[in-house]
């Protein structure tokens, strides 16, 4: 069998995203038959032991799944955590194949998070070269000027000296005390909308993703899950420029 880069089958055994893949092979985390891997090496899935920490890695899985979940407020987004804090994962009751979330959503913020099993999908939603947009529902506490909003939307410098790329800002409500915007974004840097929020003295009171992708949350509840649907399986694919693959999808 021709041999495959080690971070690619790493991340098709469904245990991580392909960039994840990458760091462990870089801090040395990943061996093939016994010795230490390098960024670039390749191997033989059906001949070669590959293992991480120790732990051999298996197949890909036959059937790929792919997840939507309704995350709530105090949930991380982990496979584990030492500090016995409630993980988003936990919720997926009655999924018996190994996924991992696609990308991020911080503790305090709510809504759209998608779980899988194809580390490749994974990778492919969540590079930063693909720019896949997300969008959020945002409530501010008071009021939001306009120089604050072209500010927002034409790219704000954040408190590491990054500058975030040009977005979408639109104002859904205002009122004396809130205002609610819907910001859409095609990157996906750590705490994003809090921290160009914070950089412009804006307080955010909820933060809710409602969109990746232009797959949309819908009226999910809190804290349930379901499979993606075809449609929205064609729906991702489009936005990272990737064709049909089969897996597990609820309704067409």
């Amino acid at each position: 069998m021709e041999k495959i880069r080690v971070q690619k089958l790493i991340a098709e055994s469904g245990l991580c995203s392909r960039r994840k893949a990458e760091e462990l092979i870089s801090n040395g985390s990943v061996t093939v038959n016994g010795h230490i891997c390098s960024l670039g090496d390749k191997a033989d899935p059906a001949a070669d032991v590959i293992s991480v920490n120790g732990r051999r890695i298996g197949e890909a899985p036959r059937e790929k799944r792919y997840i939507m979940l309704n995350k709530p407020r105090g949930y991380i987004t982990t496979m584990s955590d030492e500090q016995g804090r409630k993980i988003a994962l936990e919720l997926l009751r009655g999924v018996e194949e190994r996924v991992v979330p696609v990308g991020r959503l911080d503790r305090n913020s709510e809504g759209l998070l998608l779980f899988t099993n194809d580390g490749e999908f994974a990778n492919e939603i969540t590079h930063p070269s693909r720019h896949v947009s997300k969008t959020y529902r945002v409530t501010i506490d008071g009021k939001v000027s306009e120089v604050q909003l072209m500010k927002l939307s034409a790219g704000v410098k954040l408190d590491d000296g990054k500058v975030t790329l040009p977005c979408s800002v639109e104002v859904v409500s205002e009122g004396a005390d809130r205002t609610v915007l819907r910001m859409t974004i095609k990157q996906g840097l750590n705490r994003q909308i809090r921290r160009m929020c914070a950089a412009l003295d804006l307080q955010v009171g909820r933060l809710r993703r409602v969109a990746i992708g232009g797959v949309k949350l819908g009226m999910l509840k809190t804290g349930e899950w379901r499979d993606l649907t075809k449609d929205e399986l064609r729906i991702l694919r489009a936005a990272v420029g990737k064709g049909e693959r089969s897996g597990r999808s609820g309704k067409k």
